[in-house]
């Protein structure tokens, strides 16, 4: 997700590999309300409260596997990853099921291409996952990924995240990958719009800039908080022309500069609604399971252990703000000790660093 990310500087994955980890703590669970606060913003999955749903509500994380988001591609990712051969094997899989040669346009390029949302987002689940793979290979791999006891993404990375999990296996998360993606083109073609990063300001004061923005324009073009990276990172979306407005007033708040996104369209609002109804249906079809240890979700900074709430949730994550900053705080403040980015590009870890500059993160590519 760098492409929707601006920083002021810069497994074996098959079902005979799922079964021997799982915990066997799988239950028919209900429906939990998340809240209208900020943190689960217009991201409603519900009124009743979930009594089920409170499996990891009392986790404590002490290492975590961090999955990146759309804008992490690169041509020539997914290279290194051939050397593994269970990593090698997920692109032939992901060949299959997508009808192209992911690696070739991976490796290859040309970048336009890999750029594109309905190429970068399952190039970056599938490297992502061959990057466990890597961790798997090499030297004590294999206690690494069995200390993990937390897992997170950002946007598209929370379903590497759930794969992981083994929430849903490698395939299947592949073709919810590859409908999310055609969705979310097809929305942001239905609609001028756009991102951008405001660099410098807190959130309060890029709620203020985009309350200023919104007070000029028409509400078709209205703009949001889209993404809450970190202090002084935060992504804004919505119409062109309300965007247009961010820009022009970001200096007079004080921002330090904006960046214009390279993306299709204004991701994480409701200009995302249309691929909302195709996500429903293309989850109401796929198994998942209740996660073998804590995913914490985009839209609330909350784990969540109830299949059918994983559903709602993964169905509103693409109109719904992502809560990045929460997430990493909490895990902070819980105690994680250690952490990995696994997959393209060194966003995360960027991140993480500049909320707590000590912070063990260690990123692996593939």
């Amino acid at each position: 997700m760098a492409a929707y990310i601006a920083l002021p500087s810069s497994i074996s994955l098959n079902s005979s590999s799922f079964s021997g980890l799982r915990n066997g703590a799988v239950a028919q669970l209900g429906v939990r309300n998340l809240g209208r606060s900020r943190v689960s913003m217009a991201a409603s999955v519900g009124s009743q409260t979930l009594q089920g749903d409170a499996l990891f509500a009392d986790y404590k994380p002490s290492s975590a596997f961090l999955f990146p988001g759309q804008g992490a591609q690169a041509v020539g990712m997914g290279k290194e990853a051939q050397s593994v051969p269970a990593a090698a094997e997920l692109y032939k899989k992901a060949n299959d099921i997508l009808g192209f040669d992911l690696l070739d346009v991976c490796i290859n390029g040309p970048k336009e291409k890999l750029d594109s949302t309905v190429i970068s987002q399952p190039a970056i689940y599938v490297t992502s996952l061959a990057a466990v793979e890597l961790v798997r290979a090499r030297d004590g791999g294999q206690l690494i990924i069995d200390s993990v006891n937390v897992t997170c993404g950002l946007s598209l990375g929370e379903y590497t995240a759930l794969a992981f999990a083994e929430s849903f296996s490698f395939e299947d998360g592949l073709k919810l990958v590859k409908l999310r993606g055609e969705a979310m083109q097809a929305a942001a073609d239905a609609a001028k719009s756009a991102m951008v990063s405001v660099i410098g300001l807190d959130s309060d004061k890029v709620q203020q800039l985009c309350d200023a923005a919104n007070a000029e324009v028409d509400d078709a073009d209205k703009v949001q908080i889209a993404n809450y990276l970190c202090t002084g990172n935060y992504a804004v979306s919505g119409g062109v022309k309300g965007i247009e407005a961010v820009e022009a007033k970001a200096k007079s708040f004080k921002a330090r500069m904006t960046v214009r996104l390279a993306v299709a369209g204004a991701f994480h609002t409701s200009f995302m609604e249309p691929a909302v109804s195709r996500l429903e249906a293309k989850l109401a079809e796929t198994r998942i399971r209740t996660p073998r240890i804590p995913v914490i979700s985009n839209v609330d900074a909350q784990p969540h252990s109830d299949p059918e709430t994983i559903k709602k949730i993964l169905a509103r994550q693409v109109t719904s703000p992502v809560q990045w900053e929460t997430t990493v705080k909490t895990l902070l403040s819980k105690g994680l000790k250690k952490s990995y980015e696994l997959g393209p590009g060194k966003v995360i870890a960027g991140i993480v660093k500049r909320m707590e500059r000590s912070a063990d993160i260690e990123n692996i590519a593939a």
